[in-house]
């Protein structure tokens, strides 16, 4: 096991070298710092950088995840994350802890839906090493037979204590449901059998097709300096088959639902979502906004009165809910637009679901200019305080890359959102929730839910 430490792991998704090449396209995007050059293979290298910094967060963002598996390999991607700190051709796990602790650096990894991520945050000086580092561990890794069977365990652990996260349960389940049958609705640690039964080959398939250089970004934030990392990009000779951004037909969502009861844990724990949009549609962001404008609860924290959430007032005013957290959840193509609750008022779970519906409905016809504006700042604030370090700015350089292509600079994402109006509000719910089937999961307690067609009806008669 790796030192967690040093190589903490966040659930959220070869090789030969040819001869380095100096053909290169550089763009300087619409924000001071932020350069981008592609070079001749499709690598992409994108820096932010600092130059009072003293220290600096590189890494490595892959255009795959969980969604580029088969039923066959689901659980794939988490898999390689694990067994890319086992040992490599040139340095043995125990090598690979030493080197990254005598470095006094952080090396993580993480897995999503859509993106394999690899970096590392260390001094100024030492990001040659952190670069080399990543890519020993992205192009060498062993996979030997003895460490795969070893780690089973281990990942078997992992999903033990993903199960008793009930929030993490739930939002499997309504991906779940959300698109049976399709890449997306599968979870990314992947079913207990693929976890027993994933071998050597499965995973070096993986890489061979997925880890290209053209479906990568090498990403610097911080200490860095950008001719510097383009050189060391150089280094990074990924499986020189070019296959382009990840392709694949834009899922269909279905309207369904997935209840699991259980009497045994004292609250409903209940997600409802409508299809929402990918990163790229021009209803992100007036998408954002309107999920902003529901906002979060939580009556543990005693705020309800100042909270500016329309429902927020209803839920504390009628013990309907412990909490609520209204979400915009985006993919490459599509997306997931809702709201988790949790109550332990079992008697009313039809009240809390009836009222969340009918401020939904409310936004197509009655959303306001005062809340609107005042859900932009917030939207803003929390946007734009998440770039709070090198860690934040290269995460948000490598997911934009990956996902569209380009990046926004904080300014012109200040003024995406500023751009939203009124109208784009009223406009995008009527497009997405305004009598819509959705997709529902639900866990626990809920034998006071009502059935689906129940609650779809429900929200029908809303609209009259």
């Amino acid at each position: 096991m790796v030192s967690r430490t040093l190589l903490s792991r966040a659930l959220r998704s070869a090789v030969r070298s040819p001869r380095p090449t100096r053909s290169y396209a550089t763009i300087r995007n619409a924000g001071p710092l932020t350069e981008v050059t592609t070079l001749a293979n499709g690598l992409t290298v994108a820096t932010e950088a600092h130059p009072h910094a003293q220290t600096a967060t590189v890494g490595v963002w892959i255009d795959a995840g969980s969604r580029a598996e088969t039923e066959k390999i689901n659980g794939a991607a988490h898999f390689l994350e694990h067994m890319a700190f086992k040992g490599t051709g040139r340095r043995s796990q125990h090598t690979l802890e030493l080197e990254v602790e005598n470095l006094g650096a952080h090396l993580n990894a993480y897995t999503s839906r859509e993106q394999t991520v690899y970096f590392a945050k260390s001094f100024r000086k030492d990001v040659p090493k952190a670069v080399d580092i990543i890519s020993d561990i992205l192009q060498n890794s062993k996979l030997e037979n003895g460490a795969i069977e070893r780690e089973r365990d281990v990942i078997l652990r992992e999903q033990e204590e993903v199960d008793k996260q009930l929030e993490e349960v739930v939002f499997d389940h309504l991906h779940a449901v959300a698109f049976q049958g399709q890449p997306l609705g599968r979870t990314i640690l992947g079913p207990k059998k693929n976890i027993l039964s994933l071998q050597r080959n499965d995973l070096a398939s993986y890489i061979k097709t997925n880890y290209t250089a053209d479906r990568m970004v090498l990403v610097g934030a911080g200490g860095v300096d950008h001719g510097q990392l383009v050189k060391l990009a150089e280094k990074l000779s990924p499986n020189p088959i070019s296959l382009g951004r990840f392709s694949h037909p834009k899922p269909s969502f279905v309207g369904s639902e997935v209840r699991i009861r259980d009497d045994d844990i004292p609250t409903a724990n209940i997600a409802i979502a409508v299809e929402g949009v990918g990163w790229s549609s021009p209803d992100y962001f007036p998408m954002m906004v309107m999920q902003s404008i529901v906002g979060n609860w939580d009556r543990s924290l005693g705020l309800a009165s100042l909270n500016s959430s329309r429902l927020s007032h209803i839920v504390s005013q009628h013990n309907l809910a412990n909490s609520f957290m209204s979400f915009s959840t985006s993919y490459s193509d599509t997306g997931l637009w809702g709201i988790y609750l949790v109550s332990e008022n079992l008697m009313n779970l039809d009240d809390l679901v009836h009222f969340t519906l009918r401020e939904w409905t409310r936004m197509s016809i009655g959303a306001t200019d005062v809340e609107v504006e005042r859900a932009k700042n917030q939207l803003k604030a929390s946007l734009l305080l998440s770039l709070d370090g090198t860690s934040a700015i290269a995460e948000d350089i490598g997911r934009q890359l990956v996902t569209s292509g380009k990046r926004l600079t904080p300014q012109q994402i200040e003024s995406a959102v500023d751009a939203v109006t009124v109208n784009d509000i009223k406009r995008v719910a009527s497009q997405y929730l305004w009598d819509k089937d959705f997709a529902l999961a639900a866990v626990g307690s809920i034998e006071g839910l009502l059935d689906y067609n129940r609650i779809r009806a429900d929200m029908a008669s809303m609209l009259y």
